[in-house]
């Protein structure tokens, strides 16, 4: 397994995925996931989802600047960190971002968020 491989593939489908068609995000992550978004710390999938369908936007778009990865563990797992730029369809100026993502591989060979961290950078 290539982490930066792992990492780049991950991130342009997950913010693709955000800005496109958010539910469907549901299909990464599982039960035991956690999202702890602007502090607010969320378990499990259906919450997650219904955390970031709800946020107060429709229409985003993600500008990715920087995703440094390291393999986590024994296990296989990928820990990934983003920084970006959000555009707000509305808004003038982009808020600037950071995420953190805690990848497990899956069984079927394919990879799960079981840790991710959201938070927008203020100047």
């Amino acid at each position: 397994m290539d982490p930066d491989a792992v990492a780049k593939a991950f991130v342009d489908h997950y913010y693709s995925t955000f800005d496109t068609n958010r539910p469907a995000l549901a299909n990464l992550y599982q039960d035991s996931s956690m999202l702890t978004f602007e502090g607010q710390k969320i378990q499990g999938s259906p919450g997650i989802v219904a955390k970031l369908t709800g946020l107060p936007f429709q229409q985003c778009q993600h500008s990715i600047t920087t995703v440094d990865c390291q393999p986590s563990g024994p296990s296989g797992g990928v820990l990934v960190f983003v920084s970006g730029n959000l555009q707000l369809a509305g808004e003038q100026h982009a808020l600037k971002f950071s995420q953190m993502f805690h990848l497990m591989p899956t069984p079927q060979g394919s990879f799960f968020v079981f840790n991710d961290i959201f938070r927008l950078n203020y100047a």
